[in-house]
């Protein structure tokens, strides 16, 4: 699969029949890896194909974390699930952390995958000491200012009108480059390159996984803020224009031990580049 780095990519089969794609960097590692690292989930953007792509693999080896990440219902390799919440995907995550018998596990997303990282830790709070959401969607919160400042909502609008609307929409939507700044591109140009890559390879196989997840970002999600209980960072580029800094602002207020590092500089691609010193935080959450 494109993108992963080492590690093993395999497939649970659910109890309705689905197969859910996953991918684990804690197999086939390096030797001097330690025998029973700490595990981060990463869960990927809209849309993605769900691997460990080279820069999350490469900052969380640094770190001796094992990485595991799951592609959502619809995306190459994982069967898709009409109707499914985030609370659904963020499910499909548990099972396959059950299956790999991982019971303790920090939890991250970015872009898409900020509302399953978050809902992971609201599913099962034993489990998940920290938690962090990289320009993370807030759940919709029914008036227009939740659009405010994205240079392209067509989809989510789209999603607004049900499936039937969003699919349409699929079929004639182009990328907006208004959408990211002079520094997102860059990025994309950098170190982020292989991004945009697996971005491309989830969107070859298909829409489903994309209108399901703009579905599910408008509809309720499953899960509440207020269930997450784990110390919870915020990353947020204040030049996001895909996702506003409204969005991180709005969930702050409503997360129980919540944590904004704004980067008044920094995109919706750019302000990845802060990984290294949020898996850093990450770790010593965890150590608590």
């Amino acid at each position: 699969m494109a993108g992963v780095t080492g590690g093993r990519v395999g497939s649970i089969t659910r109890p309705d029949g689905r197969a859910v794609r996953f991918f684990d960097t804690g197999e086939g590692a390096d030797a001097h890896v330690v025998a029973d690292p700490p595990v981060i989930v990463w869960h990927h953007g809209t849309p993605q194909t769900g691997a460990v792509i080279p820069p999350v693999a490469e900052a969380a080896a640094a770190r001796g974390l094992r990485v595991v990440s799951v592609a959502r219902p619809g995306y190459p390799g994982s069967d898709a699930l009409a109707g499914r919440s985030v609370a659904d995907a963020a499910a499909d995550v548990l099972a396959v952390l059950d299956e790999l018998g991982v019971d303790r596990f920090a939890t991250l997303g970015a872009s898409g995958g900020g509302p399953h990282a978050l809902a992971c830790a609201a599913l099962a709070p034993s489990r998940v000491p920290a938690v962090v959401s990289f320009a993370g969607i807030a759940p919709f919160w029914g008036d227009v200012d939740w659009f405010a400042g994205m240079a392209d909502p067509g989809g989510l609008r789209a999603a607004l009108a049900g499936r039937d609307a969003r699919a349409a929409y699929a079929e004639t939507a182009e990328f907006e480059p208004e959408s990211f700044t002079d520094r997102d591109y860059e990025t994309l140009k950098g170190a982020w390159a292989a991004l945009g890559a697996d971005a491309g390879a989830g969107a070859a196989e298909g829409h489903e996984g994309e209108v399901e997840d703009d579905l599910a970002y408008v509809s309720p999600w499953g899960v509440e803020l207020g269930a997450v209980s784990a110390p919870t960072l915020l990353v947020q580029g204040g030049r996001d224009r895909v996702i506003p800094a409204t969005h991180a602002g709005w969930m702050l207020e409503r997360l129980r031990r919540g944590e904004l590092w704004l980067r008044p500089r920094e995109g919706h691609v750019s302000v990845l580049t802060a990984l290294p010193v949020a898996l850093d935080w990450l770790v010593a959450t965890s150590a608590r």
